[in-house]
C-alpha cells in the first residue's frame, strides 16, 4: 500500500534561540551583537544535533546565547520583511 506524502515550503521561525555561545568570535564581531532570523527546522537540528545555523542575513554558528540580550540584526528584519510582509 502506498501513501501520499505532502512536502511543504520551509517556514521561517521568527521565535530567537534561547541558549548562551561560550566560544569567542574568530571574525569581525558586527553579526555577534545581534538576534538573527533563522529557520525553525535548522533551529531544532542544531539543539538535537549540535548542527551550525544559518540566519537570513547568511551568519552561520551554532548557537547558544540568549537572544533576548540582542537587539534583532537590521539585515535578517529587512530580508525577512522584504520575502515575508504582504
Amino acid at each position: 500500500m502506498c501513501h501520499a506524502v505532502h512536502v511543504s515550503q520551509p517556514q521561517i521561525d521568527t521565535r530567537r534561540d534561547q541558549r548562551t555561545d561560550q566560544r569567542t568570535s574568530t571574525g569581525d564581531g558586527d553579526h555577534d551583537r545581534f538576534a538573527h532570523y533563522v529557520k525553525k527546522s535548522a533551529i531544532v537540528s542544531s539543539a538535537v544535533l549540535g548542527h551550525e545555523v544559518e540566519a537570513l542575513c547568511g551568519k552561520r554558528w551554532i548557537p547558544s546565547r540568549d537572544p533576548e540580550r540582542y537587539p534583532v540584526c537590521p539585515e535578517c528584519k529587512a530580508i525577512y520583511a522584504a520575502r515575508f510582509s504582504a
